[in-house]
């Protein structure tokens, strides 16, 4: 098979094998941390009765590494330009670094300010290797016919932001089982999309391997969970998401590509604004854990743990093929109208079900209470 001649091909070989290496390795990072006593405690802030095992990014982390590993090997990403080998290695190396940071998190319990001080660091670090926002095109807003050049200063501070801001709304994101995994892995394909439309096909590769990550632990994560991603995993995922779309689509932003990952990750970029803003206004730090964010509120709506995750994972992927709208993909209106009926359907079908559990319950107000853990209650 020359790859060279087809980059699809590499990315199917990418998702294939993350997903196939996550999913074997799963169990095996759970009897080890089992073995360990690496766990996560129920507490009465929690709704898991058992100890869980939160390590489930490191098998994430193997697949991701074992499936580009073989793309390299295999040629593929001799579709690059020497000088951008460069991209790259700084995006897998800063990706691994976020997931050691959240896996130290994850063993010793560290402080929210370490923990931030340490992305900034990493981000910083990235950014001196040439993953950056560099320049900006906004024909809406400038009359000159090219590309605005950030000043260092500018750029430093765009990236950091970045890539520290999606990091951590993916890992707030990680609420309730599957959830986390899901809307990175459909934010993963549709960077796949827009990556191959613009013809940058390296980042469509290392978000195809994300992609394949997510599928393959969403086999040990779904609700019920078995084993949890902790704060390495979600690190892991919002690092590599995020860097993906600046080595990608929003490599020397203009006006359509600067919109393509905000677009797909507008939900979990809005959900942890309105959390910390709620908090600022609170006088609470942005730190502060509550349960404001979005599907604490679908499951006070009355939505159980499974019907909350799917009502998300649906919008996101509404917001997915609009982004391929945006960058004008092929049958981008055939996959919008597609993901518009998916999501229509979605939110028809569970309003349905919860008026009918609602009326099932006013008219038998004896049944007794609905466990908690059935609801889906967030696990801390």
């Amino acid at each position: 098979m020359n790859l060279l001649a087809s980059p699809i091909a590499v990315a199917s070989v990418s998702f294939l094998l993350a997903a196939v290496t996550t999913m074997v390795l799963v169990p095996q990072v759970r009897q080890m941390g089992l073995r360990f006593g690496w766990t996560d405690q129920p507490d009465e802030r929690k709704q898991h009765v058992t100890p869980m095992v939160r390590l489930g990014g490191i098998a994430m982390v193997l697949g991701f590494a074992l499936a580009l590993g073989t793309v390299w090997s295999m040629g593929g990403f001799g579709l690059l330009a020497p000088a951008r080998d460069q991209l790259i290695w700084g995006t897998l190396a800063g990706s691994l670094c976020f997931f050691l940071i959240g896996l130290a998190d994850d063993l010793f319990a560290l402080s929210p300010w370490p923990r931030l001080a340490g992305q900034v660091a990493v981000a910083c670090a990235v950014w001196s290797q040439g993953v950056r926002i560099g320049a900006i095109d906004l024909p809406w807003f400038t009359a000159s016919a090219g590309p605005i050049a950030l000043p260092d200063s500018l750029s430093l501070l765009a990236t950091v932001v970045w890539l520290v801001g999606i990091t951590n709304a993916i890992n707030w994101l990680d609420g309730l089982d599957g959830l986390a995994a899901g809307v990175a892995g459909i934010a993963a394909v549709g960077l796949v999309s827009v990556s191959f439309s613009l013809h940058q096909v390296a980042a469509g590769f290392l978000a195809a391997a994300l992609a394949g990550c997510c599928l393959g632990f969403l086999r040990h994560n779904f609700n019920p969970a078995r084993i949890f991603m902790g704060d390495g995993g979600s690190y892991f995922l919002g690092f590599t998401l995020a860097a993906v779309s600046i080595v990608g689509p929003a490599k020397g932003l203009t006006t359509v590509s600067l919109l393509l990952p905000l677009l797909i990750l507008s939900l979990p970029l809005a959900d942890m604004s309105a959390v910390i803003m709620g908090r600022l206004r609170e006088g609470r730090s942005p730190f502060y854990p509550d349960r404001r964010h979005l599907h604490h509120r679908l499951l006070r709506a009355g939505f159980s743990h499974r019907r909350t995750v799917l009502l998300i994972y649906v919008f996101t992927q509404w917001l997915a093929a609009l982004a391929l709208v945006v960058a004008n993909a092929e049958m981008r209106f055939l996959w919008l109208a597609l993901a518009t009926a998916i999501l229509v359907a979605t939110v028809v079908i569970s309003r349905r079900q919860l008026q009918h559990e609602r009326v099932l319950l006013n008219t038998n107000p004896c049944s007794p209470p609905v466990d908690p853990a059935a609801l889906g209650e967030p696990r801390g």
